[in-house]
């Protein structure tokens, strides 16, 4: 565990610096301090017929995106961050989307918590949710496969 007085220590000499952020690991642990805010995250459509295909480029295959098309027409929404999934804005709420769900661009999809901000993932393509692939509360990783979307 790392000691609470490094962590303020690291804010200080974070605040006073040029750096924008600053990450440490000690004994299994990872801290990411940043000044910059995360910003909510609105995922990408599928590529239109007027970009350029860089499947080939092996560094784009590599990479997640946040939207996959798959053989059979469904579409990934992934996440684009470590952090952890919530289905709907609080507790007692109810979820974003269900199983079903008709979506629109800019409707909420839910909520992906990473270092105690808050951060709405939202849809930019219309379709119908057809899977739900993470349970509430789980932690999920970058890449991550979070629903899978029949395009309208």
């Amino acid at each position: 565990m790392i000691d609470p007085d490094l962590i303020e220590r690291l804010i200080k000499v974070l605040d006073d610096s040029d750096i924008d952020s600053l990450e440490i690991e000690r004994g299994g642990t990872r801290i990411r301090l940043g000044k910059t805010p995360i910003q909510p995250v609105t995922v990408g459509s599928p590529p239109s017929q007027d970009v350029q295909d860089v499947s080939a480029d092996p560094l784009v295959q590599d990479s997640p995106t946040s939207f996959d098309e798959k053989s059979n027409n469904l579409i990934e929404v992934n996440s684009l961050m470590v952090g952890t999934f919530y289905s709907a804005p609080t507790p007692d709420a109810p979820s974003y989307v269900e199983i079903g769900t008709e979506v629109k661009p800019g409707d909420g999809l839910c909520i992906i918590e990473a270092m105690k901000l808050m951060n709405e993932l939202e849809s930019e393509v219309a379709g119908t949710i057809v899977e739900i692939c993470v349970e509430n509360a789980q932690p999920v990783e970058y890449g991550q496969v979070l629903f899978l979307v029949d395009p309208a």
